[in-house]
């Protein structure tokens, strides 16, 4: 199951050093975190977590697979992309094709590097990429609305349902608001989805801050975050120049960077652990003297959708999970261990698999 998120910014703010760090460490990683450049500007990094190699450690798994997330390096954005200024056509394209928006924001001051509107503010800059994704979706719904009139007098129902889901985007857009505030029923939700409007997808603010600033952030960052938390959504402070110098280091020589530097983690590590949250993704685990493996499923899977994810024959033929929870299996030392004090349960196709559980899938071929 492949997640993408789209990095986009105004020229000049941090996002192609950003994405380069980012390609820089994951191709730098252990065989078993492999990095694969899909296209020049789509990666796959590793979603770090501990929790994996403390699973493959009980188990002596010869090798250790995590799961990944995509991050794809959007064009540059200027104001007018929604007509087509600079490359905006093709930056609207790829947003499309995103799970979510890292929303890079130059939140450094530095007289070498020119801001393409003369000035650093990062919420009059996510106001200019939030303008042009809403006069995209604007100018897409109205030409769709027209494309649907005959439809919809003919009494279609699919045709209805768009109409209304559409209508209910426009209105807010034409407020200066989302499309992702209007709230959608159960029922609609795979109708909503089918309309791709840009500004339904989640967005993440990722604060690019000076050297100096990296732990703490600065007032820019402190704007940014009021901005994100009105808006219900997530921000996360880094310095792109700090992850691009720790991208070129060895772990040992990046922890002692790092301690130097006054942080606790890679700013990397929690823009991809943010991602994962604001997509609402969990991790469940399989485990075993080969190979201990993290798998994405979305919150609230089911477990014959968790088994899916491993292969489809996998759901098909689903009987039940074999379940242990992570602190069971690390805490009692293991499978047998586990099995043994009565902690692995067999759930059956209603159970809703939970974040960190080990399982193992018993399925009809």
């Amino acid at each position: 199951m492949g997640f993408k998120m789209g990095i986009v910014g105004l020229p000049n703010v941090g996002k192609s050093t950003l994405f380069n760090a980012l390609t820089r460490t994951a191709a730098a990683q252990a065989a078993n975190f492999p990095f694969c450049t899909i296209e020049p500007n789509v990666g796959e990094v590793a979603v770090p977590d501990a929790r994996l190699d403390k699973l493959a450690g009980i188990a002596q798994s010869k090798q250790i697979i995590p799961t990944r997330m995509t991050f794809v390096d959007i064009a540059g954005l200027v104001k007018g992309a929604s007509k087509g200024e600079g490359l905006g056509n093709q930056f609207l394209a790829n947003i499309r094709e995103v799970d979510a928006i890292a929303h890079v924001l130059r939140c450094f001051e530095d007289g070498d590097v020119t801001h393409v509107d003369g000035r650093v503010d990062p919420v009059a800059d996510a106001e200019t990429i939030e303008t042009e994704l809403m006069l995209a979706d604007i100018e897409s719904i109205e030409k769709r609305l027209q494309n649907i009139v005959r439809k919809v007098r003919g009494g279609d129902k699919e045709a209805v349902q768009q109409e209304r889901l559409m209508k209910a985007a426009l209105e807010v857009l034409e407020q200066g608001q989302p499309a992702r505030v209007v709230e959608v029923d159960e029922e609609d939700a795979k109708a909503w989805k089918m309309l791709q409007l840009l500004t339904t997808k989640p967005v993440l603010y990722v604060c690019n801050v000076g050297e100096a600033e990296a732990a703490d952030g600065n007032a820019h960052a402190t704007k940014v975050a009021e901005m994100a938390a009105a808006q219900g959504n997530s921000h996360v402070i880094i310095s792109a120049q700090i992850e691009e110098e720790i991208s070129q280091l060895d772990p040992d020589e990046a922890e002692m960077f790092l301690e130097e530097m006054g942080l606790k983690e890679a700013g990397l590590d929690r823009l991809i652990q943010a991602g994962y949250a604001l997509l609402h993704l969990e991790t469940y685990f399989t485990v075993g003297p080969k190979e201990a493996r993290a798998w994405t499923i979305r919150s609230g899977t089911t477990a014959p959708r968790a088994a899916g994810v491993i292969h489809g024959d996998f759901e098909k033929g689903f009987i039940r999970a074999e379940t242990i929870a992570y602190d069971d299996f690390v805490g009692l030392g293991g499978e047998q261990p586990a099995k043994e004090a009565g902690k692995m349960r067999a759930e059956g196709k209603s159970y809703v698999v939970k974040d960190g559980d080990v399982l193992h899938f018993l399925f009809n071929t």
